[in-house]
């Protein structure tokens, strides 16, 4: 049986299960999900049926694909309704996605007021870390801390410029602190156990510090502690697709949202809350450009498109149709109408044309509502070298960049739709190839150079064999749309751009290319030697990040037993990264912290403190790589003379 065979679960139903069992069956708990992953299973309708045994059967309905209510969940065995089977069934379960609320509805009042706290101190993990933009490779300089990740001398975009929403809050009330204190104390149970030792019972106590945390108006901490959760089983389970790098982001994340709860206000408070709906908000008349139609197809099987338009003043916004379906879907989908108005266009269709929007609504992330209020009529559409699309491309690379960074920084505040996608002119070089595969290599203005690679590697979708023709024409200059890849060097997924022969665009997920399109079809694919002088290449830096996913591998006592860390310190110093020397060895020191009572015996570990001081290392990690990928994006020289 695997987990996608049997219908999704509640998060408060799992936790209501597991909190239920006596302490002798919690400890059989995780044993009984092994073996219930074992048994075959059958559906019925909305039932599915789980033989524990030839005389045990475990059932499951769930109307309407979810298990709602722990009474769904029933056995046969003589222990029910007080047997580990039930709150077994529950965490082999995939979770179940919380109840979307309804589109184009009034923003909901604000949160409960309560008098002001004490602002974030000096040592506050979640801000004290975060470094201004790298003026050098991380070999030259250490980053000063700030206090949050995006600094207010960046460059504001005019792309994801939202309509105003209702006032935020001043401050968390009581009962969202309270919610708050609880995902942090889950979460850093969670680090103290590591994924290794953290099961089915550590997993219930996050599923209902998120339950909680959600009925509390605190959606952000909550979806980010169902993820660490969803990670977690990954990686007992061992699903090739985990990734430690993913949990350590989740954990962080976690950590990080339920720490500020506590001391944020007014928009940050908002921003860290988050949203549970799409508050649309009315924008009026729109007038707006097709730029491109790119496939969606997600690892939950769902598939469909998003075309992306831009307004007079530039503000992007996007139309989609996703659901259910993969890749197919995405294929079908791409020559349907779009739910707007009474446009007859299909999202190709509108990608390279026009439209006139009456009674618009737009969501915070650039989303286009389909209310019936909502009239739109086929229009003009813009060529990107002409008026309002042009200007998208006139923005040098460098701060088109700084502001992706800022929308796709791991622990990024959420920000308007379209703030990861750059627009630039490029000249084609050819193929480069890397550990993980060939992507095409261009300079683009500045004498940058950038990889290009695949968007999607699905051999139904067009972007590979797009990207391997594109690379047997160097020399070609094109105008391309791409989405920003944090990395070490100038990297994009390359989603859109002009024809080779100078006429119209190309959807690269959609369209396929021809060798008749290329100006010269039979130069043969050059292959260039990967570049090795990439900025921050060779920074120690990663003896910290490999501490940090360490403990949330194996968790706190793992990291306590490494002994001295003092060789590897002095080497971080040496590279000029005094603070990530000091981060680790406050780190290690934490975790090997463990004092004695009167009579010898060992005290409860410090879980607090020592998931305050991870929280610091894996922040200050990450915003490190992403001052390296922004200067990385500086123009060729500017370094050197410090322009």
């Amino acid at each position: 049986m695997t987990a996608d065979r049997l219908p999704s679960v509640a998060p408060e139903v799992t936790a209501t299960l597991v909190e239920d069992l006596s302490p002798r069956l919690r400890k059989r708990l995780d044993a009984m999900v092994t073996k219930l992953g074992a048994r075959p299973t059958h559906r019925d309708g909305d039932t599915v049926t789980i033989e524990v045994d030839d005389e045990t059967a475990l059932r499951l309905h769930a109307p309407g694909g979810v298990v709602a209510t722990a009474d769904a969940i029933t056995c046969g065995c003589l222990l029910a309704p007080a047997c580990v089977h039930r709150a077994a069934a529950a965490c082999a379960a995939p979770m179940a996605d919380a109840v979307p609320e309804p589109a184009d509805q009034p923003i909901p009042a604000a949160p409960e007021r309560a008098p002001a706290t004490a602002s974030a101190t000096a040592t506050d993990p979640t801000t004290a870390t975060d470094p201004a933009p790298a003026q050098d490779s991380a070999s030259a300089t250490d980053p000063a801390p700030l206090a949050t990740p995006a600094s207010a001398t960046a460059p504001a975009p005019v792309t994801n410029t939202v309509p105003a929403q209702a006032p935020a809050p001043e401050v968390a009330g009581p009962a969202q602190r309270a919610a708050a204190e609880a995902l942090w104390s889950a979460g850093a149970a969670v680090l103290e156990a590591g994924a290794d030792g953290a099961g089915a019972v550590t997993q219930s106590v996050l599923l209902r510090a998120a339950h909680t945390a959600r009925l509390r108006h605190l959606p952000r901490p909550a979806a980010a502690a169902l993820s660490v959760v969803t990670l977690l089983r990954a990686a007992r389970a061992g699903d090739p697709s985990y990734r430690t790098a993913d949990l350590v982001t989740a954990l962080a994340e976690l950590l990080g949202t339920a720490h500020r709860v506590g001391t944020a206000s007014g928009a940050e408070l908002a921003a860290v809350c988050g949203s549970a709906r799409r508050p649309y908000s009315p924008d009026g008349s729109l007038r707006l450009y097709g730029l491109f139609t790119e496939p969606v197809v997600t690892d939950s099987g769902h598939g469909g498109v998003r075309t992306w338009v831009a307004g007079s003043d530039g503000r992007l916004c996007t139309v989609g149709d996703v659901a259910p379906g993969g890749v197919g879907r995405a294929l079908g989908v791409a020559d349907r109408a779009v739910r707007l108005g009474d446009s007859a266009l299909t999202h190709r269709e509108l990608g390279r044309a026009g439209l006139a929007v009456s009674g618009a609504t737009v969501s915070p992330d650039g989303r286009l509502g389909a209310g019936k209020g909502v009239k739109a009529v086929t229009a003009r559409g813009a060529a990107w070298t002409e008026p309002p699309l042009a200007a998208l491309w006139e923005t040098p690379p460098a701060a088109q960049a700084a502001r992706a960074l800022r929308s796709v920084a791991r622990y990024a505040d959420p920000v308007g739709g379209g703030g990861d996608l750059l627009f630039l002119d490029v000249e084609l070089l050819g193929a480069v190839r890397e550990s993980g595969g060939t992507c095409l290599l261009a300079l683009c203005r500045g004498g940058i150079p950038v990889r290009l690679a695949v968007a999607d590697d699905d051999p139904a979708l067009a972007h590979r064999d797009n990207l391997m023709l594109l690379a047997a024409a160097p020399g070609t200059r094109l105008r391309i749309i791409g989405r920003m890849v944090p990395a070490l060097h100038p990297r994009l997924t390359l989603l859109a751009c002009s024809h080779p022969t100078g006429e119209g665009t190309v959807d690269l997920g959609f369209d396929r290319l021809r060798r008749a399109d290329l100006p010269d079809a039979t130069a043969p694919v050059h292959v260039a030697p990967p570049e090795s002088g990439a900025s921050g290449a060779h920074s120690p830096l990663y003896l910290l990040e490999r501490r940090v996913e360490q403990a949330v591998t194996a968790g706190r006592a793992a990291l306590g037993m490494l002994g001295d860390v003092t060789a590897e310190t002095l080497r971080i110093r040496r590279a000029g990264l005094p603070t990530a020397a000091g981060l680790l060895t406050t780190l290690c020191a934490s975790a090997a912290q463990r004092e004695r009572d009167l009579f010898g015996r060992l005290l409860p570990a410090d879980t607090d403190g020592f998931a305050a001081h991870w929280l610091a290392g894996a922040r200050y990690t990450a915003a490190v790589s992403e001052s390296l990928c922004a200067a990385a994006w500086e123009p060729a020289g500017a370094l050197e003379t410090g322009t």
